[in-house]
């Protein structure tokens, strides 16, 4: 047993399929197949169900997939570690960040961060909070900005900001001039809404779930720059952070009675060492959101 075969099974069990893991480690699709059947002869156990085009993990497959997940993150961990004795003198801070709070919030955040660690690179990966909360878990990435109250307890989740919720209208809308807005009011109109794992649309359903309703959505997107242009255009109304709407003169912000907020938080697993890089910046975002949003 070697560690190709153990990263090849660990992909393989990821997305369920010997093709795509292939591509996903830019190798041929034999090459894995034959790695795999090589470590179940060592084993001597059957590690995938292969049926239809299908593959799942076995009973066998599923202890195993505990044990792999275990070893890697174990080496991982100790080229960290071993990295991290150098100092801070090099290395990667990977974090996923939601779009619409990554141009909104980050863009000081990460220019203040580089600053204080010059030596040290970015990578920024942008999907919804949910997809990134999945994306921790499964390894993918180190660590990410995620949305809400509730997460498994593999994670850990500091919290550095709270935003408030609005419903945007264009400054000619009925509601326009309103103090407050209700969600019986909101899904009487035409709706723009973000697409699945986006906690915005998320805690909307929730809330709408609660009062019985169906709201009637003419569009669902992740483009938030296009949402805007839809509701300035009279197509919709939809839902932003107050901040994302700071010096737009044709849309109107007007909170939700009860208001809305939004907690975001910066999450990591549990189980999984965190570089010193990695831990440089919870530490920094962490001091900025105590300071309430001031540069550092």
């Amino acid at each position: 047993m070697d560690l190709r075969q153990l990263k090849y099974f660990l992909e393989i069990a990821r997305v369920r399929s010997f093709t795509r893991a292939a591509e996903n480690l830019l190798i041929a699709q034999p090459a894995v197949s034959i790695a795999i059947k090589k470590l179940e002869e060592e084993l001597e156990l059957v590690l995938f169900n292969r049926q239809d085009k299908k593959v799942t993990l076995t009973a066998e497959g599923e202890i195993f997939l505990r044990h792999a997940n275990r070893v890697i993150d174990d080496i991982k961990a100790a080229e960290l570690e071993m990295e991290e004795l150098k100092g801070l003198s090099r290395g990667e801070v990977r974090i996923g960040i939601p779009p619409m709070i990554s141009a909104y919030f980050f863009p000081e955040i990460i220019r203040d961060f580089i600053k204080r660690y010059p030596q040290l690179r970015l990578s920024v990966y942008g999907e919804g909070s949910g997809r990134l909360q999945t994306m921790i878990e499964h390894g993918v990435l180190d660590m990410g900005v995620v949305a809400g109250e509730n997460f498994p307890d593999t994670l850990h989740a500091g919290h550095f900001l709270r935003e408030e919720i609005v419903v945007c209208v264009p400054t000619g809308h009925r509601l326009a001039k309103r103090e407050s807005v209700t969600f019986s009011e909101f899904i009487g109109e035409p709706l723009i809404f973000y697409t699945e794992g986006y906690y915005i649309r998320e805690q909307l359903q929730e809330t709408l779930k609660e009062l019985g309703a169906t709201p009637k959505v003419v569009l669902e997107t992740n483009l938030f720059s296009l949402i805007k242009s839809l509701v300035k255009n009279g197509t919709g109304i939809s839902t932003f952070l107050r901040t994302a709407l700071a010096g737009e003169s044709d849309l109107a912000a007007i909170p939700f009675d009860p208001p809305l907020y939004l907690d975001l938080k910066i999450a990591w697993r549990k189980r999984q060492y965190l570089s010193r890089a990695n831990q440089a910046f919870v530490d920094f975002l962490l001091e900025w959101g105590k300071r309430g949003g001031v540069g550092l």
